[in-house]
């Protein structure tokens, strides 16, 4: 159950701050105007409050294993929303950092 909760968290922050900085980008770059940069300030700071809900108690772990989940999102995010297609490099790639997630967050400590 833990593991489990501990995705999902990953999965809540990999929205949040992946979708925060999207708004950002649309708001500058696309010319959608301030709101939306507002919502992208908000989701990127909620970002911050979940990572500090993973049971781990060290924020490099954390963070460094996110960065693969962000790796990985970033890349389903541009597929959803962009219409950008990955090549196999691109899926491998993110095999290889939800590998290293696993073995940052799930290995077994002693």
């Amino acid at each position: 159950m833990a593991v489990l909760r501990s995705v999902a968290l990953f999965v809540l922050a990999a929205l949040a701050e992946i979708g925060g900085a999207w708004l950002v980008w649309q708001g500058i770059r696309e010319s959608r105007g301030w709101l939306w940069v507002l919502g992208g300030v908000l989701a990127l700071g909620a970002y911050g409050f979940v990572a500090t809900w993973q049971a781990d108690a060290h924020f490099g772990r954390v963070l460094a294993a996110y960065g693969g989940v962000f790796v990985v999102g970033s890349l389903a995010w541009a597929v959803a929303l962009d219409g950008f297609r990955p090549d196999r490099w691109d899926v491998i790639g993110a095999a290889v950092c939800l590998v290293g997630v696993g073995v940052i967050m799930y290995a077994p400590r002693t």
